[in-house]
């Protein structure tokens, strides 16, 4: 079949499938002792592994890049051919890598793609000739594990990227430059919002002043709209008996990502990975009646998982989060009417937080996995209905993901897309009839027998890890005014105005605004320079002409220059921005549902 007759997916898959082999050539090339390992093509170009005599830097990658477009150039032929097993395995003898792949091979005859005088172990599909392979670029070099397996040799993996034409490369690549200028990790060191430590260990950041008051906007921010909408919130222990995850369920299908078990004296012991069976026990507390339901409790809780070293990093993977949480005990009829509140919830959030690239999934179970999912179909099918019905009575458009819902029950997943498109689940509602009958939960009907609860459990803005990582690199560290760790720094220009700037920066204070004064002996350009790259939203100059008028010069982050006002001005109009952004009927004009 010609490359132009095929569907776009499948061209690409072609040619980067092609360009791996080509960038192994020239590894080997390079590097004639190398191990080479696989080279699939991936979503926006190809990789490769290999176990090399060094390590690889950075200038090696031109040079890979100059071998394989010589390769290119020569226009050579990709030839498929087949082999028997045995004799597969004495001409790959030399790379250990190939041997144990072919050695997995069921059949007795392998297939093999060669292009000039480099044979792959590989059933393609390819391009016909290296000269229909387009624009690609070598971005970086990473460690991977063979079969990613942790026990077995590390790898070195080169990543390129491949597209059709040189405009969508370009393309890419700036949305590449824009993600690594936004990346919270380098954002969150130089603006001083948190810090890790090998010695505290890996996962678990530590904030510093400057984040601990972004999380704290963000969390007062949630728990007022949380009590207005009627959510009581409590405290409960990180830690509770292995017994307690035994009865939810947690132990059995969960216990890969918990924590080991601590012994305590007769007691085991386990940090929480879900904050669900300790708002159980808050419900089972009381006796209820069908008059008092719903009941909302809610809370930031803090709770353990056990990622592995290799993927957890900055505040988006960690070990230790805090999740806004709640649980939602009510009727079967009242489901509806209570996931729509959630998706209030989650609009008005999303409108005041200006996230505005997001979709709704659908997320239910496989019903082959018999591991990972509680086997009951009634309660799956009632769920999953509900679910679906409720999205649509709302008008959300929503895509389905079979094998993506908790080992309990569906949910729906707010999708958020961050700078590359990238998916990440931040907010998710799921419906859960399992834990009340795992816990024999009741509330007394109006037929004064026993019934049986549901549990909606819900995060509107998820962790306060992971929502601090995307809003980092949603702002590229400018937060909003209201969300700024310091709204104002007020800059003397020289040091016989410094006592008119600590009276700016006290009367900023009194009236509820975080600001500080820059008293350093620098020229005034320089603080104002520093302080635009610290991402704060005002600065103040003041001189001899700002203390006689009582007045501050304002100046924005962006470099805009607003003149001399009085003081009062500026304060009334910082208090204007920020009751417009945090004023959830204001922000809520500017919401929509994202498809």
């Amino acid at each position: 079949m010609m490359l132009e007759t095929m569907s776009r997916e499948e061209r690409l898959y072609r040619m980067r499938h092609s360009a791996a082999h080509i960038m192994a050539e020239a590894v080997l090339e390079m590097f004639p002792e190398a191990k080479f390992a696989i080279g699939p093509p991936i979503d926006t170009g190809f990789y490769y592994d290999f176990e090399l005599p060094r390590a690889l830097t950075p200038e090696d990658l031109p040079q890979i890049e100059e071998r394989m477009r010589r390769r290119m150039q020569s226009d050579v032929p990709f030839e498929h051919s087949e082999l028997p097993k045995a004799e597969a395995l004495r001409q790959f003898a030399g790379q250990p890598f190939k041997v144990e792949l072919i050695e997995g091979i069921a059949d007795e005859v392998v297939s093999l793609y060669r292009q000039g005088g480099f044979v792959d172990l590989c059933e393609g599909p390819h391009v016909d000739r290296t000269g229909q392979v387009p624009p690609f670029k070598l971005l970086s070099v990473a460690g991977a594990y063979w079969r990613g397996d942790e026990k077995r040799p590390m790898l070195q993996r080169i990543y390129g990227a491949l597209f059709e034409t040189q405009e969508e490369l370009d393309d890419y690549l700036h949305r590449i430059e824009e993600a690594a200028r936004r990346d919270h990790r380098k954002l969150g060191r130089e603006l001083e919002l948190y810090t890790s430590s090998e010695l505290v260990g890996a996962g678990l950041p530590t904030l510093l002043p400057k984040g601990a008051t972004v999380r704290r906007l963000l969390e007062e921010y949630i728990l007022r709209q949380e009590r207005e909408a009627g959510y009581q919130h409590v405290y409960s222990p990180v830690l509770g008996k292995v017994d307690l995850y035994k009865t939810s369920g947690h132990w059995e299908h969960y216990r890969d990502s918990m924590f080991p078990p601590m012994q305590l004296e007769h007691e085991e012991m386990v940090l929480r990975p879900m904050n669900c069976p300790h708002h159980i026990l808050v419900y089972q507390a009381a006796l209820h009646s069908y008059r008092e339901l719903p009941v909302r409790i809610a809370e930031i809780g803090t709770m353990y998982r056990y990622e592995k070293s290799g993927v957890v990093g900055g505040l988006s993977r960690v070990r230790a989060m805090a999740l806004n949480d709640a649980h939602i005990f009510c009727t079967p009829e009242q489901i509806k009417q209570e996931f729509a509140g959630v998706m209030r919830l989650v609009e008005r959030a999303y409108a005041t937080l200006r996230i505005t690239d997001y979709s709704y999934r659908l997320s239910l179970r496989d019903p082959a996995d018999t591991e990972k999912y509680v086997q009951n179909d009634e309660m799956w099918a009632l769920g999953e209905r509900v679910l679906r019905e409720a999205m649509q009575e709302l008008g959300l458009p929503f895509q389905e993901a079979p094998g993506e819902a908790a080992f309990y029950g569906p949910k729906v997943d707010i999708q958020i897309r961050d700078t590359m498109g990238r998916e990440e689940t931040i907010s998710t509602i799921q419906v859960d009839f399992h834990l009340p009958a795992r816990f024999d939960l009741t509330y007394i009907g109006e037929d004064g027998a026993q019934h049986r609860p549901v549990i909606l459990h819900r995060g509107v803005i998820g962790t306060m890890e992971r929502m601090m990582a995307y809003l980092i690199e949603l702002y590229a560290g400018a937060f909003p005014a209201w969300l700024a760790p310091v709204q104002a720094m007020v800059i003397p220009i020289a040091d016989r105005h410094a006592e008119y700037a600590h009276k700016v920066r006290d009367e900023l204070r009194r009236a509820g605004f975080r600001a500080d004064i820059d008293t350093r002996n620098e020229r005034m350009n320089a603080k104002i320079r520093d302080a635009q790259l610290q991402k704060i939203p005002y600065m103040l100059v003041v001189g001899d002409r700002e203390a006689e008028a009582e007045a501050v010069a304002v100046r924005t982050r962006a470099g805009e220059d607003l003149k001399a006002m009085p003081l009062f001005q500026f304060i009334d109009r910082l208090q204007d921005e920020v009751a417009t952004a945090m004023d959830p009927e204001e922000a809520g004009q500017g919401a929509g549902v994202r498809g």
